[in-house]
């Protein structure tokens, strides 16, 4: 089964202008083809504005970018850390500095069960 990954990425309201998404998924999506051999059509990826969060002692000076790559389970400990290192890099390069702002980027890998997860894709009708 080649049904994954998903990736999530939260970021904050501060940094919308300023985190090149598009460009990220691409790149991400050619990374995790790359790195653990899966299709393309497997790569989803979903993004999540933070319209609010408390970073830190609250200040509006913090924002964040946090992506979490959730992989069918197995995978050996270095593929995953390097997979981690991987994203950080990509979301640092698509994250143009913000003014004034501080930012945070974290990266997160989880398993996901390869005896409980399940997936089905629906071909597309034509007409």
């Amino acid at each position: 089964m080649d049904a994954m990954p998903h990736t999530t990425v939260e970021y904050s309201a501060a940094v919308a202008d300023t985190f090149e998404r598009r460009g990220f998924a691409e790149d991400l999506h050619k990374t995790l083809t790359t790195t653990l051999g899966v299709r393309l059509t497997s790569c989803k990826t979903r993004f999540l504005r933070l319209d609010e969060e408390y970073l830190a002692d609250g200040s509006p000076r913090y924002a964040l970018i946090h992506a979490e790559v959730a992989l069918l389970s197995g995978r050996a400990p270095e593929v995953k850390r390097e997979l981690a290192e991987a994203v950080l890099a990509l979301l640092r390069r698509h994250a143009a500095p913000a003014p004034a702002v501080e930012v945070q980027f974290s990266v997160a890998l989880r398993d996901l069960d390869r005896e409980t997860y399940v997936k089905h894709d629906e071909p597309r009708v034509t007409a």
